[in-house]
């Protein structure tokens, strides 16, 4: 099975990495996510980040002085068919922290966990292997569906 078929009936969480190698064009990662991108822009399932995100993706263009790469990724976010950015509002904060308690995962992990969580996301996309597994979640790393060498 691919990874289209992996995530299911979605919708789908969204790690910060992926949007990042859409965007630059990541030469092993991008005909990966292309599809995913597309399946979303279709209407196949939403694509569900968080705030988290947005804060992420900006702070190297910001160091570079690339305004047109932060506008970029903000249009990409923020106006996007299918992609639904989940603000950060005081329950998702406290989702947050229960998730973090309960698996000892960094803050910002959390937050995007809480926010594919609710969402109704079965499945979250990702190339963090140091995210661990969560009860209810498919936790799907993107490396693992790299053609063979």
């Amino acid at each position: 099975m691919g990874l289209i078929d992996d995530i299911g009936a979605g919708p789908v969480g969204l790690d910060t990495a992926i949007f990042i190698y859409l965007i630059e064009e990541h030469p092993r990662f991008l005909p990966l996510v292309e599809p995913v991108f597309t399946a979303v822009d279709r209407g196949r399932w939403p694509g569900i980040t968080s705030g988290v995100t947005l804060l992420e993706v900006l702070v190297v263009p910001y160091l570079a002085g690339d305004v047109a790469l932060a506008e970029r990724y903000e249009t990409l976010l923020t106006r996007s068919r299918g992609i639904h950015m989940v603000d950060i509002d005081r329950a998702l904060l406290r989702a947050g922290a229960q998730i973090r308690a309960l698996t000892g995962m960094r803050a910002p992990d959390a937050l995007q966990v809480a926010a594919t969580l609710r969402a109704r996301s079965s499945a979250y996309l990702t190339n963090d292997r140091r995210l661990p597994q969560v009860p209810g979640l498919r936790v799907l790393q993107l490396r693992d569906y790299l053609p063979s060498r």
